[in-house]
């Protein structure tokens, strides 16, 4: 006799992968035990394709909605899901899809669609993100010397850092103004771009190659010690005093700790 598990494996499989060998033997009662499990599956598929397509709806605009539907398709059955918040699902997906355009005859290359439909993903969670109260320049300030180059920045979550080799948040501000694609233009430019969301609302700000580095690393736990040391590597003539009044000046940061995870009390 299967085990609990080894029969939840089975139907699993079933489900998703159409391994329905492997479950042939559960299917018992009622008219036509296979036929409702196809149902199952084909809720599987529908339910999941469409959340992708709910996630990536710039994506869509720029290539039309059939191929990624059918890159959708696949991808739920090769890629199910690993986490029980469905919000979170296709963060793997912009990958999936630009190797899975590559084999489709007729698609037009688009550059950067990875790096396009990667901010497609964010702008889903920074729609939703809402701003918090953020530190002041006094709390700064109140930091002791020694300790400022290892004092970690929280950042406001509705905060996305990207580094493109064509302008596509021109692009994507197209698409949020709901313009007409007519034709796709991106000439050769790396771009390095701030995106902030909050309640609905989208910024971009483009950065300077240093500037990037500094927040970027900053955005990624690093120390402002770290950040500094990232940003000098790319420019020499960074800095991070007037950086960090930047940070603070634009409501970017929430939070103050020390390397230690002790807080800095004000």
């Amino acid at each position: 006799m299967l085990s609990l598990a080894e029969t939840q494996q089975r139907l699993r499989d079933a489900v998703v992968s159409d391994k329905s060998g492997g479950a042939a033997d559960l299917l018992v009662g009622g008219l036509n035990a296979a036929g409702r499990l196809a149902i199952h599956r084909r809720h599987y598929e529908a339910s999941l394709v469409a959340a992708l397509m709910g996630r990536f709806p710039a994506t869509g605009w720029l290539m039309g909605t059939a191929p990624i539907e059918d890159a959708a398709r696949v991808f739920v059955h090769e890629h199910p899901p690993t986490a029980p918040c469905i919000a979170e699902y296709g963060r793997d997906f912009p990958k999936f899809l630009t190797a899975f355009l590559t084999t489709r005859p007729g698609i037009r290359p688009v550059p950067e669609l990875r790096a396009f439909s990667e901010l497609d993903w964010h702008l889903g969670r920074l729609a939703v993100a809402v701003d918090i109260p953020p530190v002041t320049r006094d709390q700064v300030a109140a930091i002791p010397a020694g300790a400022l180059a290892d004092t970690r920045l929280t950042i406001q979550l509705g905060t996305y850092y990207f580094e493109a080799a064509r302008p596509i948040d021109d692009l994507m501000k197209l698409y949020l103004a709901d313009a007409a694609l007519h034709q796709i233009e991106l000439p050769e430019m790396d771009v390095r771009v701030e995106a902030r969301g909050a309640r609905g609302v989208f910024r971009f700000a483009r950065l300077t190659p240093a500037e990037f580095a500094f927040r970027a690393a900053i955005a990624n736990a690093q120390s402002v010690g770290d950040s500094a040391q990232n940003a000098w590597n790319v420019d020499e003539s960074f800095d991070p005093g007037t950086a960090m009044a930047g940070l603070i000046d634009a409501g970017l940061v929430t939070d103050l700790s020390l390397v230690s995870a002790l807080p800095v009390r004000d």
